[in-house]
């Protein structure tokens, strides 16, 4: 009865294990889906219709502005007074630099390094560099790193010295998906060596 119990419980955490990702995305793809339609729902067309609009506009304006000269200079008029309007020019900038740095043709998050922030014993923390030069701001030999969070969409920004900065060899979306992932993943375990832990004695 024992062995069966722990049998069960064993089978038990293992359905979690595979049915989390999977109902945790299509949660989150359900919510973005639903936040969509449900604010752009016109009451006289179907559930789903406003979402379809929203997309399709999207690529639509997309399209026009990689294309059109036209398109691209009546974005660029609409750029150039957003970010010169007091307060607004804060709000518009920063979106606009967080959305590129992920998703533009010039990604911010394409220099993958390793942090070390601690000495003794040496600790190191994946990050990207995002500043070569902070000369302007009175930092010589420094950069700024920022440093994702696991497990979040949160991070932070650190200035160190470039002699404790090493860069990574690896693809930078891997490199952001070990990160996030606290280890997990981003990394190809078959061409990972064991590594033996020896405990303090």
């Amino acid at each position: 009865m024992r062995k069966l119990a722990t049998l069960l419980l064993k089978y038990f955490f293992q359905g979690i294990i595979i049915v989390s990702p999977l109902a945790i995305t299509a949660w989150a793809a359900y919510s973005v889906f639903d936040f969509i339609d449900s604010s752009t729902r016109i009451p006289s067309l179907p559930r789903g219709v406003g979402f379809v609009i929203v997309i399709s506009s999207l690529i639509l304006i997309g399209w026009l502005g990689s294309t059109f000269l036209l398109w691209k200079l009546l974005i660029n008029f609409f750029d150039n007074i957003l970010e010169r309007t007091p307060f607004l020019k804060f709000i518009y900038g920063s979106v606009k630099d967080v959305v590129e740095s992920f998703m533009g043709e010039k990604k911010k998050f394409n220099k993958p390094v390793l942090v070390k922030i601690r000495i003794n014993p040496e600790v190191y923390q994946i990050g990207f560099i995002t500043q070569k030069n902070l000369s302007k701001l009175g930092f010589e030999n420094k950069v700024a790193v920022y440093m994702p969070h696991s497990y979040a969409v949160s991070g932070m920004l650190v200035i160190v010295d470039k002699e404790n900065v090493t860069p990574l060899d690896i693809n930078p979306s891997d490199a952001m998906k070990m990160a996030v992932s606290g280890g997990v993943t981003g990394y190809d375990e078959e061409q990972a060596t064991d590594i033996e832990i020896h405990e303090n004695r």
